[in-house]
Parts: structure tokens; C-alpha cells; sequence
């Protein structure tokens, strides 16, 4: 055999071993993955959420492109079974994958809005009457919202993860003792909150503040779970949180474009999760309706004005910067 003909054959042997390494590897890491997906479904067997929450619905999101920013309606349930439900938790989470930043706007459920083809009602009303599209709908015309996804997540899923996630918990300093209505009993102080504990915690109401001081501890719940989950603890356990919360999740963001949200949230994780409620101070007040009950009664234009300097902000920076170029 020639020294050529031998050397073709070295590299081809040399390159067959790398192959086979190569394989080796990824056939471990979607075995790891796949065991890991299946333990959150195994954990999560036999438990199941509302017809209201994992029925598909018609979801006439906003068409988007690729690196565009992108607005998801998260919406926080408590089914308990019911053939409809009313929704606690109200929120637009946006990510921008170009400047790397998670925002999330918290609508309150209280707020008396326009429903296209019904009555004025509270907001959170529209997802009782016509689920995910109206509700869309609802926010597009009152507070002109675009919104590409959806993802309705039933409160029991919210635990699962919290604790599959964070074992030991998610480090929160709880305000006051909280106890009311919400399964569990909280003392004062820095503490370590298990799922039922931070779920707990982030619905609890009764007091002075109601529903605002709720918000404020809804975000500040969203902004602990982001330091876990971007985490190296958060990565590796990453197919194993979707298996667990498969069962209690309705969503029409999937296959590819759920994969590349993902990988670029975990690949470029924003420093902080910015916030904003509304209705903002001094734009609403107290009003009542026989229809309706107790109800939020806002300043449309004053809340759609602070809503779009929030999701727009980067936006707006970058055409003033234009425009400054072109000038000079």
C-alpha cells in the first residue's frame, strides 16, 4: 500500500471515530433531554386543568417577524374544573431580542372596558365571554396592544414549575403575615416560598392595597422566577419544566417558534424584567355599575399614552437617533 493511500485511509478512520464521538454525544444529550421532559410529564400525570384552558381557541394574533419584538398575553387561571373561567392575572410580556429586554405590563382585571359586541364590562370578562381572541380583541381596541402569542397557564401549573425549578424555593421578603383566602399561611420576613407558598403570595389581596399590591407582587414573583430560570440550574432543568407544565398550559406558540424564543431568552437573558401597571396613578377612579359591580374607571388615552412610550421606548430612541443622523 502506497504512504498516500495509507494516509487516506488514517484520516478516514480518524474521521469515522469523530463521528462516532460526535453521535455518541448527541444521542446522550436527547436521551438526557427526553428522560428529563418525560420526568416533568410523570410528575405532572393525572392532573389535568379546565375545558376552558386547554380547548384551542381562535387566535387572531398580529403577523411577526423574525427579531421583531414580541408581545404574549399571559393570562393566570384558577379552572377548578369549570366549563368557563374568569382570569386573575392579566399581563403583556415582551421580549426584544435585539436590545435584550423583557418587559411586562400588568392590566388590572377590574378595569371597565369596551368588549366588541357586548355591554361594558371589567376586563377580565372579555376571557369569560369569548376566551383568548376577545380578550385580544378587547385590549387591541382600548388600549391599541398589538399581540403575536398567547398562553393561558392554569395556578396549579405555576407551582409545579416553581417547584420543580427552585426545590428549595424562591427567595422573596414577604411584606406583612398573609393568610386570607389563599391556602396558605405566610409570616413576615426573608424567606425561601415553595410553589403553593409563591402562589400564595402573589395572590394575596386582603388588604388595604387589594388588587394593586397583588400586581406589585405578581412582578416582583416574575422577576425572581427569571433569576432561577436563566440560571445554569434553570438551563439544565429546562426540559424537564416543559414536560411539567405541558398539562397546564394552552398556548398557539409552538414547535419553531416556541424553540426560538426560547434559545434566544436563554441565550441573551435580560439584566431585569421592567414593569408597569395599569392603570397608572392619578388616571383612574372608583366607580360602580349594577351590570358590573366595583370597577376601575380610567383615563383611555392618559394609559395607551404610558403603555406605548413603555413597549416603545427603544423604538422611539432609534428613529430620534435617525433623525439626528440625517440632520447633521
Amino acid at each position: 500500500m502506497s504512504r498516500q493511500l495509507y494516509k487516506k485511509k488514517k484520516r478516514k478512520i480518524q474521521l469515522g471515530r469523530v463521528f462516532s464521538v460526535i453521535f455518541v454525544m448527541l444521542l446522550s444529550v436527547s436521551g438526557y433531554i427526553y428522560y428529563q421532559y418525560s420526568q416533568g410529564l410523570k410528575q405532572a400525570s393525572g392532573k389535568s386543568i379546565g375545558s376552558n384552558v386547554t380547548a384551542k381557541k381562535e387566535f387572531n394574533g398580529t403577523e411577526r417577524e423574525e427579531m421583531e419584538k414580541v408581545n404574549i398575553l399571559l393570562l393566570g387561571v384558577d379552572s377548578r374544573g369549570e366549563e368557563k373561567s374568569r382570569t386573575d392575572t392579566i399581563m403583556i410580556a415582551q421580549y426584544d431580542p435585539k436590545n435584550q429586554s423583557a418587559k411586562i405590563v400588568s392590566l388590572m382585571r377590574d378595569i371597565y372596558v369596551k368588549i366588541p359586541g357586548y355591554r361594558n364590562y371589567k376586563l377580565n370578562t372579555a376571557y369569560f365571554l369569548g376566551g383568548t381572541e376577545l380578550l385580544r380583541q378587547t385590549i387591541k381596541q382600548n388600549f391599541d396592544i398589538d399581540i403575536h402569542y398567547y398562553a393561558v397557564i392554569d395556578f396549579k401549573g405555576f407551582e409545579s414549575v416553581v417547584n420543580t425549578l427552585a426545590p428549595n424555593g424562591i427567595e422573596i421578603d414577604v411584606e406583612k403575615k398573609m393568610s386570607e383566602k389563599i391556602g396558605v399561611v405566610l409570616q413576615p420576613g426573608l424567606q425561601n416560598l415553595n410553589g403553593k407558598q409563591l402562589l400564595g403570595y402573589a395572590r394575596f389581596r386582603s388588604d388595604t392595597n387589594g388588587d394593586f399590591g397583588r400586581v406589585e407582587r405578581q412582578q416582583k414573583v416574575i422577576n425572581g422566577l427569571k433569576d432561577e430560570f436563566v440560571s445554569i440550574n434553570g438551563v439544565t432543568k429546562l426540559p424537564k419544566l416543559l414536560g411539567t407544565i405541558q398539562p397546564y398550559i394552552d398556548t398557539n406558540l409552538e414547535g419553531m417558534d416556541r424553540l426560538a424564543l426560547l434559545k434566544d431568552f436563554m441565550l441573551h437573558p435580560p439584566d431585569e424584567i421592567e414593569t408597569l401597571r395599569i392603570p397608572i396613578d392619578h388616571s383612574f377612579k372608583m366607580g360602580s355599575y349594577e351590570h358590573a359591580g366595583s370597577v376601575l374607571e380610567i383615563d383611555s388615552e392618559e394609559n395607551k399614552a404610558a403603555i406605548n412610550q413603555f413597549l416603545n421606548e427603544n423604538q422611539m430612541v432609534s428613529e430620534n437617533d435617525s433623525q439626528s443622523t440625517e440632520k447633521e
